[in-house]
């Protein structure tokens, strides 16, 4: 085997999209054979963590990806502290992508999933469309999905969206360089073809 990818993620309702999104991204792929998702309790979690999974990590051929969401930071900074992280570690390879601001911001970016995936066709309108037209530069993505869904729970409602978010239409330009970013890796590793 060429080796996996090992997504260390800052919250578990990545790794609850992230099971279910990249099985249907990349067919063929399954959790723990071909990709492993390692959640954490947030960033101060997550920033613990990275230093010593990157230098303890043994399995050869196993190449990292860390995600995180930007939360309205400097996104040059966080990522820029990150790379230095992994070059200081050996792992000079390792995918550092941002989530412009959150997690649901991918969510708002395709309104015909998140209709889908929550059984409502009224969350994807012409008006809904216009108002979410630029999904990563809302602030508080997540408010804006708790209003179109009462009752809106984080992992469940991501291993809803895994079943329905699409590539193709998604307005989140974070969402694109993600998906672009594992697919090129993913190359480069064998595991998928061009």
């Amino acid at each position: 085997m060429a080796g996996r990818l090992i997504f260390l993620l800052e919250e578990p309702s990545m790794k609850a999209l992230l099971d279910g999104l990249l099985p249907r991204l990349f067919p063929g792929w399954e959790p723990e054979t071909h990709f492993k998702c390692v959640p954490h309790q947030g960033k101060s979690d997550l920033d613990a963590s990275v230093p010593r999974k990157l230098n303890a990590w043994r399995i050869p051929g196993d190449r990292f990806v860390i995600v995180r969401d930007n939360d309205n930071a400097q996104c040059t900074d966080i990522k820029q502290r990150y790379l230095a992280i992994c070059h200081a570690a050996g792992r000079p390879d390792t995918l550092v992508r941002l989530v412009c601001q959150e997690l649901e911001s991918w969510y708002i970016g395709d309104l015909q999933a998140l209709a889908e995936a929550f059984d409502n066709p009224k969350l994807d309108t012409p008006a809904l469309r216009k108002r979410f037209a630029h999904p990563d530069e809302w602030a508080k993505p997540s408010a804006e999905v708790a209003r179109l869904v009462p009752g809106f729970q984080k992992i469940g409602g991501a291993r809803s969206m895994a079943q329905c978010l699409q590539v193709e239409g998604n307005r989140s330009r974070s969402f694109q360089v993600f998906v672009d970013g594992v697919h090129r890796v993913a190359q480069e590793m064998g595991t998928v073809g061009p």
